[in-house]
């Protein structure tokens, strides 16, 4: 962990986050009112645990008003401000377990805990935008919750099986790398 950190490496990995973020956020199925199955929640996972909280924030914030955007529903910023908390959280995964994908595992340990981050800060990161929306735009109180609700479990599941697997070929890359760099030495 004591590796030194390049802020320009990271402003160019939130930036490219965001945008594949917010215009993956796109391809979605709608399930509730203003509410859809985003597969782009594997991608601010992955970025997130991968870059760590703060990238994970504006990836998550930026790139859902970017979905937002160009989906043409309006900017929903307590929504996205929910988003961002998602990636916040996400993003000590890396932290959460040991650096494990850096080093090349993703097992069921690994798998996991991604599911039971993704359910927590899911739940908690659109539960804030939920009652944001209730006091801040009057949105009716079953409504926003009925979304929070949808949301977390939808994205939990996008998360466990989708990031997962983005997760998992990333740490056989790592693996696979690893293994180059150690037989370079030898």
């Amino acid at each position: 962990m004591g590796k030194k950190i390049d802020p320009v490496k990271y402003v160019v990995v939130a930036a490219v986050g965001a945008a594949l973020y917010g215009f993956g956020g796109l391809l979605s199925i709608p399930v509730f009112a203003n509410t859809t199955l985003k597969p782009a929640m594997a991608i601010l996972a992955l970025i997130a645990g991968l870059y760590g909280p703060l990238v994970g924030f504006i990836v998550g914030f930026v790139g859902h008003i970017l979905t937002d955007t160009f989906a043409g529903w309006g900017i929903w910023v307590t929504w996205a401000f929910g988003s961002g908390l998602v990636g916040l959280g996400l993003g000590f995964f890396g932290a959460a377990t040991k650096g494990a994908v850096e080093d090349g595992i993703f097992n069921v340990k690994e798998i996991v805990t991604l599911s039971v981050m993704a359910f927590a800060t899911n739940f908690a990161g659109y539960m804030i935008s939920a009652i944001l929306d209730f006091i801040l735009y009057k949105e009716p109180l079953n409504k926003v919750v009925t979304q929070q609700l949808i949301v977390a479990v939808a994205n939990t599941v996008v998360i466990a099986v989708i990031g997962s697997i983005l997760f998992k070929l990333v740490a056989n890359r790592n693996a696979a790398s690893s293994g180059l760099k150690k037989d370079k030495k030898a």
